[in-house]
């Protein structure tokens, strides 16, 4: 790398990027993990950093992620929502993937086993009541996923949870 290019490429706009994966009851719950390093007392799907300067990808990374946070070792599904999130306390913006995990058997949930270290318990969650767990902006992009799901329409495209279409015409007038 010539240092021209070395300097071009540490001067560009930065993001973080995230992967999580959205896991479902029988009865159409939600599993949703209580991380232990919020100080706001919000929950979140399971999931985390992108580790792209090791040629991670988003479809990886939510694996990694699940099998690390869950013990679970599930393929991801179909990519259900990618999610541009701005606004993070003067942080740069940060994209999120959301994949389908799938419908969890009996067993799957009985295997499940927290990472310590980053998580104090986990639940399954109705649908109506994840405003109660997750951050708006996050219970906004698990509806969003759902109905992509439903519909089949393939991925939701999102603005901090909100379609970005909408985002951009309010924007325009």
């Amino acid at each position: 790398m010539t240092t021209d290019f070395a300097a071009y490429i540490a001067g560009l706009p930065k993001i973080i990027s995230g992967a999580n994966t959205l896991f479902r009851s029988a009865d159409g719950r939600v599993l949703l993990v209580e991380p232990n390093y919020r100080d706001d007392g919000t929950w979140t799907l399971p999931g985390g950093t992108i580790e792209s300067d090791e040629g991670e990808t988003p479809r990886q990374a939510a694996r990694r992620e699940s099998l690390e946070e869950i013990g679970l070792d599930v393929p991801p599904g179909a990519l259900l929502a990618l999610d541009w999130i701005t606004g993070r306390a003067g942080g740069p913006p940060l994209v999120t993937f959301l994949y389908d995990g799938g419908i969890l058997t009996e067993q799957q949930l009985a295997a499940v086993r927290l990472q310590e270290e980053e998580l104090d318990s986990w639940r399954l969650t109705p649908v109506d009541e994840l405003d109660s767990y997750l951050t708006a902006g996050a219970s906004r992009r698990v509806r969003a996923a759902l109905a992509a799901l439903l519909a089949g329409t393939g991925p939701a495209e999102l603005v901090n949870g909100r379609p970005a279409e909408g985002v951009a015409a309010a924007e325009r007038s």
